[in-house]
């Protein structure tokens, strides 16, 4: 089991950091280009507003003013006709809707906001899935920072 890092971020987390150590890939968490979509069953086309690309999704997500990088996810259909919005939605890259639970959510947020941690991801919006990875930084390689 790892030590806990000294800035204590997982204080207030369920999970210890040994819960996210590694590499970990969730599955068809991310918009994509078969995202499914409401269909008016009237006309059997799918509305304006929830037609979208993987581009348009990528864009939108990369534009959202934040400290955290934000990843495209899939909006709801349920939601897309209530709101009449797009078919996909932006959050953290570690998004409880992306990770499956609140308690990973916060376990990647505590890692990412520490410096005894290196946190990276990868967005594969071709397959829907979503890579994280998360490190335990050296005290030497937090002093060359």
């Amino acid at each position: 089991m790892s030590e806990q890092p000294p800035d204590n971020s997982f204080e207030d987390c369920e999970l210890g950091p040994d819960a996210i150590l590694g590499t970990q890939i969730y599955e068809g968490v991310l918009f994509t280009d078969e995202t499914e979509t409401p269909v008016n069953v009237l006309t059997g086309e799918t509305p304006e507003h929830s037609q979208a690309s993987v581009d348009e999704a990528r864009s939108f997500a990369a534009g959202i003013d934040s400290d955290t990088p934000q990843i495209a996810l899939q909006a709801s259909v349920g939601a897309q006709i209530e709101t009449a919005s797009k078919s996909y939605t932006a959050a953290a890259f570690f998004h409880f809707k992306a990770t499956g639970s609140l308690q990973r959510h916060r376990a990647y947020h505590a890692a990412y906001g520490s410096e005894a941690f290196a946190v990276d991801f990868e967005a594969d919006y071709e397959t829907g899935d979503l890579t994280i990875t998360v490190e335990e930084v050296t005290e030497s390689e937090q002093d060359e920072s």
